[in-house]
């Protein structure tokens, strides 16, 4: 399910838990798709002191326990999504969670046999926790900052990848209404999320 890059275009917050039941899929895979300057900017990047690499994300809230695995572009430059719909994944040409900038996360919402990893984002609010398990060291904390439901016709591709003072998160998912005729959800669903402290 390919989105379209664009600017931010005001869509309203969200603040209820009211997900329909897991629909019949051809395929729900949120894919956001940086920009071509996007993608070259996060090549051009000078080198950063690495954090370890993520290994699990711990969001209590939504009872979500799960290995991430990394991800990459694929050569139409859009984000590889998890194989799995139970999987959530990692941006790894981005920023590692813990570094400056926002490292971004994907899971599927749903599919065919049941709930995605990301089935209960929207069920998360400002305030809730996000813990990343790093490979070694000690585990992130962070915090959820606000969420919002993009057209995926207008992804916020600035938004997301812009540069940030500290280190955040991005958690995105499908959203909104699902087009029978396309097979794929209209939206986007993105949590934001600041680090805290380390545990």
């Amino acid at each position: 399910m390919l989105v379209a890059t664009g600017m931010f275009a005001g869509a309203a917050l969200t603040s209820s838990d009211s997900r329909p039941q897991p629909r019949q899929l051809e395929r729900a895979t949120p894919s956001p798709r940086p920009s071509v300057l996007a993608a070259t900017a996060l090549s051009k990047t000078p080198p950063r002191k690495q954090m370890p690499i993520p290994v699990r994300m711990i969001v209590p809230a939504i009872g979500l326990n799960k290995p991430l695995i990394p991800l990459g572009l694929n050569r139409d430059h859009t984000i590889q999504v998890p194989a799995s719909f139970g999987a959530v994944g990692w941006f790894k040409p981005g920023p590692e969670p813990g570094e400056k900038g926002g490292a971004v996360m994907l899971g599927h919402v749903d599919s065919r046999s049941g709930p995605g990893a990301f089935y209960r984002l929207r069920a998360l609010r400002r305030g809730d926790i996000i813990r990343i398990q790093p490979r070694t060291g000690r585990q992130l904390r962070f915090v959820v900052t606000g969420s919002r439901a993009f057209p995926k016709r207008r992804f916020p591709t600035r938004l997301v990848y812009r540069k940030t003072g500290g280190p955040t998160l991005r958690l995105i998912t499908c959203d909104g209404r699902f087009d029978g005729r396309t097979g794929h959800y209209v939206d986007n669903y993105i949590v934001f999320a600041s680090l805290v402290a380390r545990r």
